[in-house]
């Protein structure tokens, strides 16, 4: 994948990432047993994730917290009829990736389960490959015999996208992450998609560029994961969608092996302004806390700016304290955006710990956060399907940068018609015709 970058001076990046084009992919990572490195041409010397968002450790870290409900049993969703892992699979496996076939249980508990901890499939397979090579031979045995797969990048997605349902094979990026070119003078930049967007960051900057994104996910997610769901993040208003910085991809076919690179532009940083937004959590305060904290050009100042972004990094995981958290994301018209709060929290009242909106104001991109202590149906009910009707009758979009994955698929059609929808299917099996690519993710279970 090829990611365009930003230099110190104005410049282009591109990400050419060698990796599997997946549906519903996820966008940010978990580190399973520690922080990870991102090697490449001359090394990423010392870069590490390190970002809030990394759960460093393992199964042990997830087996002490209160075990998470099994997807089917929380969904209504029934398996498709794949066919189901045998040992002569993992021989044939095993010979594909040598060495990387996992599939002790207490390795496989936390790629099985969602870092909101919403969501677990039951997988019994893990596969570390490490290169494009390695994952087409691993698509193509798996179309042959039938068996589902689910890639895997950071697994820090919102929507369900990296997770198994059931017992798909577990298909990791986290060893593809190498650098394997940059162009100091075009800014082109050409990566693994298992690299982590910190650690590209890092890289760039050592050579006075600058990634063109910006999440509070960076020092876990990987790059294929937010280009696949094309991320917006904090520097969307100066830099663009990430859509247009993206080059090229190499993708990989599910039944045959193949070709090709993503690119990205990279961007040069800005010296003395940033943008933000920040709404406050009282409606009446809102027009105040704008004029004075959420204008998209607040000077920059060296001391207090990473302390400003620090907390607006770490929302996310400090509303995750509260309990369960039903999450939504949305984009919305600029006039409206934070008024579903306020007739969110009137709807809702006692039976919602809290109710929070947040996000990008240069974009329209409302990050909706409504908390509880466990999960609740009837609450559940009372936010859906009233939450996307409500955005439909904006002519919002229900998904602004999270992606669909698992548990948006059937609200897709809020903001999409009937006629998308069909080409969205033409497409999905001109790619993956038996589709055993990440199954249960992205379109809609019924026409």
């Amino acid at each position: 994948m090829m990611p365009h970058l930003v230099p110190r001076r104005p410049v282009w990046w591109l990400f050419c990432w060698r990796a599997a084009c997946v549906q519903g992919a996820s966008v940010r990572q978990r580190t399973w047993a520690g922080p990870s490195r991102i090697p490449g041409p001359g090394g990423l010397r010392g870069v590490w994730g390190t970002g809030p968002l990394v759960r460093q450790g393992s199964s042990s870290a997830s087996s002490r917290a209160p075990e998470v409900t099994l997807t089917p049993e929380r969904y209504p969703v029934r398996r498709l009829p794949f066919s189901v892992v045998s040992e002569d699979d993992l021989a044939a496996l095993e010979h594909i990736v040598p060495g990387r076939v996992i599939t002790d249980p207490e390795e496989l508990e936390a790629p099985n389960v969602d870092w909101l901890r919403t969501v677990r499939g039951s997988s019994k397979v893990l596969l570390r490959p490490r290169t494009t090579q390695e994952v087409a031979h691993i698509l193509r045995y798996c179309h042959e015999r039938n068996l589902a797969v689910n890639p895997q990048g950071g697994n820090t997605g919102m929507v369900g996208g990296s997770t198994p349902v059931f017992d798909e094979i577990i298909v990791s990026t986290a060893l593809m992450n190498q650098v394997l070119s940059f162009h100091d003078v075009s800014g082109v930049l050409v990566c693994q998609a298992g690299c982590v967007l910190e650690a590209l960051s890092q890289y760039v900057e050592e050579r006075g560029f600058v990634m063109p994104l910006d999440l509070g996910a960076k020092g876990s997610c990987h790059i294929g994961g937010n280009v696949a769901t094309n991320a917006g993040g904090l520097r969307f208003l100066r830099y663009g969608s990430l859509r247009g910085t993206v080059l090229g991809l190499e993708v990989v076919p599910t039944c045959v092996p193949g070709r090709g690179c993503p690119s990205a532009r990279l961007t040069p940083p800005c010296p003395a302004r940033v943008s933000a937004a920040w709404c406050p959590s009282s409606v009446d305060s809102r027009t105040e806390a704008a004029g004075r904290f959420c204008h998209l050009g607040v000077p920059c100042r060296p001391r207090s700016h990473p302390m400003l972004w620090a907390l607006r990094e770490r929302i996310t995981e400090a509303l995750s304290h509260d309990g369960y958290v039903y999450k939504y994301d949305l984009s919305l018209p600029l006039d409206r955006l934070y008024d579903l709060v306020g007739d969110l929290r009137a709807r809702l009242g006692p039976s919602a710990k809290r109710v929070v909106g947040y996000g990008h104001l240069g974009d329209g991109n409302l990050h909706l956060n409504v908390t509880a202590e466990t999960f609740s149906a009837s609450l559940l009910g009372t936010l859906e399907p009233y939450v996307y009707e409500w955005t439909a009758g904006q002519r919002g979009s229900v998904s602004a940068e999270h992606g669909l994955g698992f548990k948006k698929k059937d609200v897709l059609g809020y903001s999409k018609p009937p006629e998308a929808l069909q080409l969205m299917r033409q497409l999905k099996a001109l790619l993956d015709p038996k589709g055993i690519l990440n199954p249960y993710k992205t379109l809609p279970t019924h026409a």
